[in-house]
């Protein structure tokens, strides 16, 4: 069944389309989840209260990409167990991620700037389309995947300090890119 047909089940307010998502995207949602809580139980937990979101946002919210959108919610509910259960130890592999890129992207609070966190997406992927597609690969697969650098070092086969280099030059990039748009960080 293909994202159309999911998201007109939801629209109808069919329960099939939990399962048929789940088919389709389990697997990708369960594997987001775990890189970053790396626990197959919170993991499922996560999953299992995206499919539920998606049951509460669509209808009235009708996504152009389920796969992306699903994506986004399973990453946050992840992210925010994650802060849940790190609350007290902040040396967590994910908190150095997340500081890393905080340096160069600003961070947005609440909802009066979701206007200004959509363009900072729009912005953030016309930087990347001018980005070699390896640079590309390595940045989202290191900042929405959550990719460890022996991860990514092993699967590019570059030595971790080189690919270190390589990110950091990236987001020395992005945030010179972001601020001659206008976005102060």
């Amino acid at each position: 069944m293909d994202d159309k047909e999911i998201i007109d089940l939801f629209l109808s307010r069919n329960e099939h389309a939990i399962k048929e998502t789940d088919n389709r995207y389990g697997a990708f949602s369960r594997n987001l989840s775990y890189q970053i809580l790396n626990s197959h139980e919170d993991a499922e937990e996560c999953v299992n209260d995206s499919y539920l979101k998606l049951w509460d946002t669509i209808p009235p919210t009708v996504p152009e990409s389920l796969m992306a959108y699903l994506g986004r919610i399973v990453r946050n509910l992840s992210l925010n167990r994650l802060r849940w259960k790190t609350e007290q130890k902040r040396n967590c592999d994910v908190e150095v991620l997340l500081s890393e890129i905080a340096d160069c992207v600003p961070a947005y609070e609440d909802v009066e700037h979701a206007i200004d966190q959509m363009i900072l997406s729009e912005l953030i992927t016309k930087w990347l389309s001018g980005e070699k597609k390896i640079n590309r690969q390595i940045f989202v697969r290191r900042y929405w995947y959550g990719s460890t650098y022996e991860e990514l070092a092993r699967h590019y086969r570059l030595s971790e300090k080189k690919l270190m280099d390589r990110l950091y030059h990236m987001r020395r990039r992005l945030k010179e890119y972001l601020e001659k748009e206008g976005i102060s960080v």
